[in-house]
């Protein structure tokens, strides 16, 4: 007898991740929140910058963000592994909405630029306080099997926001600037009302009492799975040379000579290029070859950042910023999948926060790495040397580890098993597969 068609996989479900309702109210929340943090980017930048006139401004701006990454990212993954993830977010939103609102004030009264960068400061203690435990929760609001599905759709809806937030921002700072501070506050008290709704899933195990061992597990688990360890490298050494973002302020004022409203969309562009493609890639087959995928966007990234850079065209940068979108999701996609997929439920807050010093601290560094060398040199010079050191950050990487070139389609990544168990406090680690 022939064989029975067999079903469809459940990658082929370009929805799947929808049929959870916790997943939807998840992120029913998190895009207007992401939409109202779209905003105050923008507003901060552009206030900044227009109050001081000096490119080393939006560096601080960056530094200011990333310090907190740095000093409390351990300590708040470990806080995601042993507590209520879902209380962890809400209280992290609770401080993210009186930030906002500190914001709003002093930007109304021209208060201090200092109290700015306090505040500033405080807003991302709150924000990296909940980042662990919230991408700790995404694997436990779906099926493991639609998890890859999750993840695409989370980074559609991330960039979408990217898409309509900083458009949406250019308008609210050329109207009120205040006003995108109080938009902000409100959207973080909206998704924490959604967050309340949601209940995980049982059987997270407690991870033993503080300490430097528990709280270094995530770095030792990384080092010793290797291939976690060289995607998270090459994301953060990719990342602090390309933050030619922080410097579109001084570009859209300075060389392109569009304004507010011209500025908000070019922070929009990458979005635009990164909503286009994660659509796509909810639809297209799965990858086949992850690992060349993600070293050929990296570099791709790169390229275009140096056209960015060279260009005196609103139209040009607009699109070379929106193709830098476009391959950095793709490399986002493939290397949040494999973390999450490759990491043991228990670890999962840890591993993540890592990820967080590494990955986020850099972001925020390479505003502050940006705005040095626009400082001293001028913004296309810190644009097209960024670019440069980007390609060839991807050649080193490309050399350094065949594991990645290699690595083939992402729906053959298996879930981790959960790790034997050990005495309280012990680090934890593990080989690859």
């Amino acid at each position: 007898m022939p064989a029975a068609p067999s079903a469809p996989g459940p990658g082929r479900d370009p929805y799947l991740a929808f049929r959870s309702q916790a997943y939807r109210a998840y992120t029913i929340g998190w895009f207007i929140a992401l939409i109202g943090t779209r905003i105050q980017s923008v507003a901060i930048a552009w206030e900044m910058y227009q109050r001081t006139g000096d490119a080393l401004s939006l560096g601080l701006v960056g530094l200011a963000q990333a310090l907190p990454t740095i000093l409390l990212a351990l300590p708040a993954g470990y806080l995601a592994d042993r507590f209520d993830r879902t209380k962890i977010v809400m209280l992290s939103l609770v401080l993210m909405t009186l930030t906002s609102a500190a914001l709003a004030v002093l930007s109304y009264t021209d208060g201090s630029v200092e109290l700015m960068y306090l505040f500033l400061f405080l807003d991302a203690a709150a924000v990296i306080m909940g980042r662990p435990a919230r991408v700790a929760m995404m694997p436990q609001l779906v099926p493991m099997s639609s998890f890859p599905n999750a993840v695409m759709w989370n980074t559609s809806m991330s960039q979408f926001t990217s898409v309509i937030g900083p458009a949406l921002g250019g308008l609210v700072v050329a109207w009120n600037v205040p006003a995108a501070y109080v938009i902000t506050a409100a959207s973080s008290l909206i998704y924490l009302l959604m967050v309340a709704r949601i209940k995980l899933p049982p059987g997270m195990k407690p991870v033993g009492a503080a300490s430097f061992r528990t709280l270094a597990a995530g770095l030792q688990f990384v080092w010793n799975k290797r291939i976690i360890f060289t995607l998270i490298s090459l994301d953060m050494f990719a990342v602090l040379l390309g933050g030619a973002v922080y410097l579109l302020p001084i570009f859209a004022e300075d060389i392109l000579q569009v304004g507010a409203t011209g500025f908000g969309w070019l922070r929009a562009a990458p979005a635009v290029g990164a909503f286009v493609v994660s659509i796509g890639l909810v639809y297209l087959p799965p990858m086949q070859r992850a690992g060349r995928t993600m070293l050929l966007c990296v570099a791709a990234f790169g390229a275009v950042t140096i056209v960015f850079g060279l260009s005196k065209s609103f139209w040009l940068s607009f699109a070379m910023l929106a193709l830098t979108g476009s391959f950095d999701t793709v490399s986002m996609i493939i290397r949040q999948t494999l973390i999450q997929l490759l990491t043991p439920d228990e670890m999962r807050g840890r591993v993540s926060a890592v990820n967080s010093i590494f990955v986020g601290a850099s972001n925020e560094l390479g505003g502050l790495e940006s705005g040095l060398v626009a400082h001293w040199f001028g913004p296309v010079f810190a644009a097209v040397s960024g670019g440069i050191g980007t390609i060839l950050v991807v050649f080193g990487a490309a050399f350094l580890s065949p594991e990645l070139r290699r690595y083939g389609p992402l729906v053959e990544v298996a879930e981790p098993s959960p790790l034997p168990s050990t005495p309280a406090g012990a680090a934890v680690g593990a080989s690859d597969d």
